[in-house]
């Protein structure tokens, strides 16, 4: 009978060479992700699952400390074989060993699983409940750029394609940049953005600490847009094996005139042709039907460019202590209201 155990894995190598075998591991998973926490000063737990000392499994774990309490995140993951009930339960395990080691009172999962009735029953199982905020990205666009520029380009909505010439004929010039410390003008135009469009921005550290761990090692560029000394856009994407992800972006006011958004696409979209990936994620898009949705305007920005919606199951939340996590269950899903997302 296969034997699992499980251990803390403290090598970057074997913990990226059994992400490369598995194509639906994104950043989010990444040891790259778990650096980047780590700089921002939390508590991560990188465990490895073997099968008779075969890795056979990762589980990435992140402990959030707020006002209300803490719980551990599980971003995009496990990366396991779902179809194994073993390697399955192991996993469950480790979330709640690790949970009350850490004085957590839940654990939120959004797993890298399609969402069915095949997911849903695997969480309903175990004694998950919908947790009642989102994690990271459920609905996304996605796009397949092993296709040729010219069928890219065919595949677009018209509008997304007349703006992509547009942009070229007015000589936008986008750039590239791994220099983290652009990130500051990235943040003041982010949070530009954000009271225009009605969303909470990220921080200056959370920005700048994930812009250096992932560019630092090849990962991550900032595009900006400019016509003339105008900025028109910014976008942080990230390059991922055979992902491109489309993070963050930002505009300002300049760019409602010139199409320089549409132009950084563009440009990202053919830098992951270069490097050989296989799909460009747009990240979070509203639902079709959801015309009063406050991201529904960058959503139609989004689908213009072609790609095909994604929707990973709703995050999952594993509760450890129930008090605590009744309390927090109340905030969020008051503030999720108060924000209409």
């Amino acid at each position: 009978m296969d034997h699992i155990t499980t251990k803390h894995v403290d090598d970057k190598g074997e913990w990226e060479r059994f992400l490369i075998t598995h194509p639906e591991a994104n950043f989010l998973h990444s040891w790259q992700w778990g650096d980047f926490h780590l700089a921002l000063g939390k508590k991560i737990c990188r465990i490895g699952l073997y099968k008779n000392e075969t890795l056979v499994g990762l589980l990435l774990m992140i402990l959030e400390t707020t006002r209300r309490g803490k719980y551990l995140v599980v971003p995009a993951g496990p990366i396991i074989d779902w179809t194994d009930s073993a390697i399955v339960d192991v996993s469950v395990k480790e979330m709640k060993k690790n949970a009350r080691i850490l004085g957590a009172s839940f654990v939120r999962v959004r797993p890298q699983l399609v969402n069915n009735s095949f997911s849903q029953e695997i969480f309903d199982k175990h004694g998950f409940i919908a947790a009642p905020t989102h994690l990271h990205a459920e609905l996304t666009s996605q796009l397949d750029v092993t296709k040729t520029e010219e069928e890219l380009l065919k595949g677009m909505r018209k509008q997304t394609r007349a703006e992509i010439r547009k942009g070229q004929t007015e000589k936008i010039v986008v750039e590239t940049t791994t220099d983290a410390s652009v990130i500051h003008e990235f943040y003041k135009i982010q949070c530009e953005t954000a009271r225009r469009q009605g969303f909470v921005p990220f921080s200056y550290e959370f920005l700048y600490e994930q812009f250096c761990v992932f560019a630092g090692t090849g990962n991550a560029l900032l595009y900006t847009a400019r016509h003339n000394t105008d900025i028109l856009a910014y976008a942080f994407v990230i390059f991922y094996h055979t992902e491109a992800a489309y993070h963050y972006g930002a505009s300002t006011e300049a760019g409602r005139k010139y199409p320089g958004a549409y132009l950084i696409q563009w440009e990202a979209i053919r830098e992951a042709k270069r490097r050989k990936m296989q799909t460009y994620n747009f990240w979070g898009v509203a639902p079709t039907e959801e015309k009063k949705h406050r991201f529904y305007p960058i959503s139609i920005f989004k689908r213009g460019f072609g790609g095909v919606d994604y929707e990973y199951l709703h995050a999952r939340d594993l509760v450890i202590r129930p008090i605590p996590y009744f309390f927090n269950f109340v905030i969020e899903y008051t503030r999720k209201k108060w924000r209409r997302v």
